[in-house]
C-alpha cells in the first residue's frame, strides 16, 4: 500500500503569470517565494512552496504528494507499474524545479496527473502573507472523478486514503487526523475541482468574503459551514476558472480505530448547515 504523509503543492499551467501573480497576491494573499521566465512559486505556511504556476495550457494541473523516503517511492512506482498505472521518474531537473528530492508522476484512473514525492523543501524563513487574509497553511484538494467509487478504491486500496464521509457519492478521503485530505467530486473529465488554504479565525472567512467582494472576484459558495468537517468556509474562482477555498474549524478524527463514515444525501443542506449552496451544481431542494 503506499503511504501518502500529506498533500505537498499544486501546479498549474497559466497563460498569463502575470495575471496568476496578481491574484495569487492581491487577491489570495499569498507569498511570492521565487519568479523565473516560466514559473512562479508561491508559499502559505513552512514549505518552500505550496502552489507553482508555469506558463502553459490552464488544462495542465498537477497535485504532489508527499512519501516518507526514496525506498518507499520504488515500492510505490512498482505498485502502480502493477496494476497499470505507468509511473515516470522524474529527472534531477524536474525534480529541482518542484524542489523535491525525488519523485515520480502518474495518472490516477479517471486521468488525474499525480506525483509522489520525497523530500520536499521546508523554509527557514517565516511565511509572510501579501495580505491578511489569515492564512495558515495549504490543506486539502477537491479532484474531479469521473466514477467516485473506482477512484475511492484507488486512494483507499491502493493508497493509505481513509474515508471519513460521504455526500452521496462523493468520498471526503484523509490521509492524516484532518478530516479530509482530498475529496472526489463526480465530473465528465480530469482535473483539479478546487483548492483549500486555512485560515486563522471564523473572522478571517467573513473579512475575505467582504474583500473579494469589493474586489469583483466572484463568490462561488458560502459564507457557510460544512456539516461534515464542520469547517466554516468561503470558495472563490480564480484564474482560468480555478475554484479556491478558506476554511477554518476543520474536524480531526479523534480516534482511527473506531470511526464509522457518515453517509450524507446530495442535498443542499449537506453541503452547508447554513443555508448556502454552490453556484453552478444542481441541488434537489427539501
Amino acid at each position: 500500500m503506499i503511504q501518502l504523509k500529506d498533500v505537498s503543492y499544486v501546479r498549474l499551467g497559466s497563460p498569463d503569470l502575470e495575471q496568476a501573480e496578481h491574484f495569487a497576491t492581491a487577491c489570495l494573499g499569498l507569498q511570492v517565494a521565487e519568479r523565473g521566465d516560466k514559473a512562479l512559486y508561491l508559499r502559505s505556511d513552512e514549505r518552500a512552496h505550496t502552489l507553482c504556476y508555469s506558463e502553459g495550457d490552464p488544462r495542465e494541473q498537477t497535485v504532489g504528494f508527499e512519501v516518507e523516503d526514496e525506498a518507499g517511492l520504488q515500492d510505490a512506482a512498482a505498485t502502480l507499474e502493477s496494476l497499470g498505472h505507468p509511473a515516470h521518474a522524474g529527472t534531477a531537473q524536474e525534480a529541482e524545479q518542484r524542489k523535491v528530492k525525488a519523485f515520480i508522476g502518474f495518472r490516477d484512473p479517471t486521468g488525474n496527473h499525480i506525483e509522489l514525492v520525497v523530500r520536499a523543501e521546508r523554509s527557514g524563513r517565516r511565511y509572510f502573507a501579501s495580505r491578511d487574509a489569515g492564512i495558515t497553511g495549504f490543506s486539502h484538494i477537491g479532484l474531479n472523478s469521473t466514477d467516485p467509487a473506482r477512484d475511492e478504491r484507488f486512494w483507499t486500496q491502493v493508497c493509505n486514503a481513509c474515508v471519513s464521509d460521504r455526500i452521496g457519492d462523493i468520498p471526503l478521503m484523509r490521509v492524516s487526523a484532518i478530516h479530509h485530505t482530498i475529496a472526489l467530486v463526480r465530473a465528465p473529465q480530469a482535473g483539479i475541482q478546487h483548492i483549500n488554504h486555512q485560515v486563522e479565525s471564523n473572522d478571517d472567512v467573513l473579512r475575505s468574503y467582504y474583500f473579494l467582494n469589493e474586489r469583483r472576484v466572484p463568490i462561488v459558495f458560502g459564507p457557510g459551514r460544512h456539516p461534515t468537517s464542520g469547517a466554516r468556509f468561503l470558495y472563490f474562482k480564480g484564474p482560468d476558472g480555478m475554484i479556491f477555498e478558506y476554511s477554518v474549524g476543520v474536524d480531526e478524527i479523534a480516534d482511527e480505530a473506531t470511526h464509522r463514515p457518515r453517509q450524507y444525501g446530495f442535498e443542499p443542506t449537506s453541503f452547508c448547515m447554513w443555508g448556502a449552496k454552490p453556484a453552478g451544481m444542481t441541488l434537489p431542494s427539501k
